[in-house]
């Protein structure tokens, strides 16, 4: 046998273990890519719709916010300059990812999915319906909470060119200023096997940033501004509350006994979750939120408030380091994050 046939057989023979070891994140991971190609290879050039007479004005406008956005984040920010949201994704009013997040039932543990580059995160993206239902399906027979969501954006970390999605221009100029820095932060910073940082760090940025980037360009007496300041206000106070919920939960099920009846700790848990709900009347909010008429009719479950502490949990903690250390200098801040966990 030549050398040549020898390394062939050896080169299958690996190729061959792998499969059989990982065969079902290949198959996942071959999946999410072609689902991201679909997306990035029909995008279209953003500057080719803005000199298009047939696209609509006000589409225009949002384009030209994201442009602004992106360089400003690149410029007062120092965030990476890639080739992400240049380019536009019309998903014709159609939903693309389905996010799938599941929790322990009576811990507040959510279950990780472990992926190369990424590390171990506590959700599973999946471009087709049916394949994430199919996974709520499998989760729940084996006893997690589980949901599913649309996600609004996501980042892909620099492996393809992030879009500009179309259903993003229909945010309002804070929400869209927010969404586009919070990836654009992932794409610059980002830490292996700790989501619940990356998720937090993303978040403190854009919200920060959005809030320098609209007083900039449109003024402090601005509707945009001043919309933007009365509903991240309110966000503020729903997920302070919805932390203070979650910490009750712990509480509630470190106090249940493994001896106690599965129905009598699930009635324990559903009344609590409700109280945490019926709550939401005594805060004082500019807008009333639309998740409080939802839960009237399906409680949510445990994924629901892990979401919190995946995205809110650290920022008050980032926020005084922020105000001490770098006395509201948001490009230092990055930079420093950037010198440690800098995506290559």
């Amino acid at each position: 046998m030549t050398l040549k046939r020898k390394i062939g057989l050896l080169v299958l023979a690996a190729l061959g273990l792998l499969v059989a070891f990982h065969g079902e994140l290949i198959t996942y991971g071959v999946r999410q890519g072609m689902g991201q190609w679909k997306i990035v290879s029909n995008a279209v050039p953003m500057d080719e719709l803005l000199q298009d007479p047939a696209y609509p004005d006000s589409l225009k406008q949002k384009l030209l916010l994201v442009k602004a956005v992106r360089q400003y984040a690149i410029d007062s920010l120092g965030l990476r300059d890639t080739d992400n949201y240049q380019n536009v994704f019309d998903q014709q009013g159609q939903e693309l990812l389905w996010v799938v997040t599941a929790c322990e039932p009576f811990k507040l543990q959510p279950k990780l999915w472990k992926f190369p580059v990424v590390g171990a995160v506590p959700y599973k993206g999946f471009f087709e319906k049916e394949r994430a239902l199919n996974e709520r399906k499998r989760l729940e027979a084996e006893g997690f909470d589980v949901s599913i969501r649309n996600p609004g954006g996501w980042s892909t970390l620099g492996w393809f060119n992030d879009p500009i999605l179309s259903g993003m221009l229909q945010r309002r100029e804070g929400d869209l200023a927010n969404l586009i820095i919070h990836e654009m932060v992932h794409a610059t910073i980002w830490v292996k096997d700790d989501a619940e940082f990356n998720e937090n760090l993303a978040t403190f940025i854009g919200d920060t940033a959005a809030y320098y980037f609209l007083r900039s360009r449109y003024g402090l007496a601005s509707e945009p501004y001043q919309r933007y300041v009365n509903e991240n206000a309110d966000y503020r106070k729903f997920s302070a509350h919805m932390l203070r919920g979650s910490a009750g939960l712990d509480s509630l099920y470190q106090s249940l006994t493994d001896g106690m009846p599965f129905d009598e700790k699930k009635l324990a848990k559903e009344r609590y979750i409700r109280q945490i709900i019926d709550a939401i009347d005594t805060l004082t909010l500019h807008y009333p939120p639309k998740s409080k008429a939802r839960f009237q009719k399906q409680l949510p479950n445990n994924t629901y408030f892990m979401t919190f502490r995946t995205y809110q949990s650290k920022q008050d903690t980032l926020g005084r380091d922020f105000a001490v250390r770098f006395r509201g200098d948001l490009k230092a801040y990055v930079a420093d994050w950037k010198a440690r966990f800098g995506v290559e």
